[in-house]
């Protein structure tokens, strides 16, 4: 089960890159809620916020036990980052996650740009570790999305953090498809996770006329876990 539960934090990980646009095409405040579902039954409920003031942005994601799960294993994980809006994006600053009941487990990272270093404290130890230009965090890296409009390319390579390493991804374009949740019918574009070996697969769908949101992201381990991440609500100004 404690394998099972992360796994529902790693959803949000998922994403693929865009090209560049306005900046102020995008929301400035979103409010959004997702389902996760293994096999068709209710398992966790995330809840996000993205808030953008000026030059700096932040985000919160909660993550809950749901259903038949929240018996068993009632836990909650708390995801946050900030930083600055520039003209690429956003440059995440700091990174957070922490776990209820468990400060233990709780995860600081900060992101030192002038000297290309991610400084993360974990479990009472600090670690230095090399940042590439241009990496986000769990949580930028979706709003980053967002933010540079629509996506072209058959593959994009990114690079993403959790706050304890950072790690390069490829995302392939699949399919431009329709497809239906409970918070609407939306026309998106499918990517793919190029994977090797036993790498954990991931998909996510982006709706192409809400500013690319991603509103269905799947999750399968090559053992055999799969978990599904679809939008339920959407608030945007």
């Amino acid at each position: 089960m404690k394998k099972l539960f992360s796994a529902l934090v790693l959803l949000a990980a998922v994403g693929s890159a865009h090209a560049l646009a306005q900046l102020s095409a995008a929301p400035r405040e979103i409010n959004s809620e997702y389902r996760i579902t293994q096999s068709g039954i209710a398992i966790g409920r995330v809840t996000e916020s993205f808030s953008r003031k000026g030059d700096t942005y932040s985000i919160q994601s909660v993550t809950r036990s749901d259903g038949p799960l929240k018996l068993i294993l009632d836990e909650e994980i708390t995801l946050e980052s900030a930083g600055r809006v520039e003209a690429e994006g956003l440059v995440p600053l700091t990174f957070g996650q922490r776990r209820a009941g468990k400060p233990d487990r709780d995860i600081k990272a900060s992101f030192d740009w002038a000297q290309g270093v991610m400084h993360s404290s974990y479990r009472g130890e600090r670690n230095e570790v090399p940042l590439p230009a241009q990496t986000q965090d769990r949580l930028s890296l979706m709003y980053q999305f967002m933010n540079f409009g629509v996506a072209k390319g058959e593959r994009v390579n990114v690079s993403m953090s959790n706050g304890r390493k950072v790690e390069q991804y490829t995302y392939r374009l699949v399919e431009e498809v329709r497809i239906t949740t409970p918070a609407g019918d939306f026309d998106t574009l499918h990517y793919a996770r190029v994977t090797q070996g036993k790498e954990a697969r991931a998909d996510v769908w982006l709706a192409k006329d809400r500013f690319n949101f991603p509103v269905r992201v799947v999750f399968d381990d090559p053992r055999g876990l799969r978990l599904e991440q679809t939008l339920v609500a959407l608030q945007a100004r």
